[in-house]
């Protein structure tokens, strides 16, 4: 397992009817798109929505390693290592929730005096104890 945020996974690209079907082998994810554009932007989204609340990830296997599905016809399929960078499609995707947090009073009457965003600093702190 690794804790990277950046990751790199292979990824199969099946050329069929017009469209492109993905899927990204060691983390069970599979998605279609209409062209190599649309296809690399459904399945980093995929793949986002399955390891986004992750901490660690499954190590990538060798492209040589992967094997194709009986659908997938070898002239038709490359197997590609693609960049996913869960930081950035957290940023993307994130939307603010109300929390409360409790703190003592001496930090909270310093961080007013000293305009510190409270809610900043805590985003930040999680992220980095989380993610690294």
């Amino acid at each position: 397992m690794t804790t990277n945020n950046l990751l790199f996974y292979p990824t199969v690209f099946s050329h069929e009817d017009g469209s492109i079907n993905v899927r990204v082998p060691d983390v069970g994810v599979a998605t279609v798109g209409t062209d190599m554009q649309d296809a690399l932007y459904m399945v980093r989204d995929a793949l986002g929505l399955m390891l986004e609340s992750e901490t660690s990830y499954p190590d990538p296997s060798e492209p040589k390693n992967i094997q194709l599905e009986p659908w997938e016809i070898a002239d038709t399929t490359e197997i590609v290592m693609v960049a996913y960078d869960l930081a950035e499609y957290r940023k993307s995707v994130a939307k603010t929730v109300r929390r409360n947090i409790s703190l003592p009073e001496y930090l909270n009457n310093a961080a007013k005096k000293a305009n510190i965003n409270v809610s900043k600093v805590a985003t930040e702190a999680l992220e980095e104890v989380l993610y690294g």
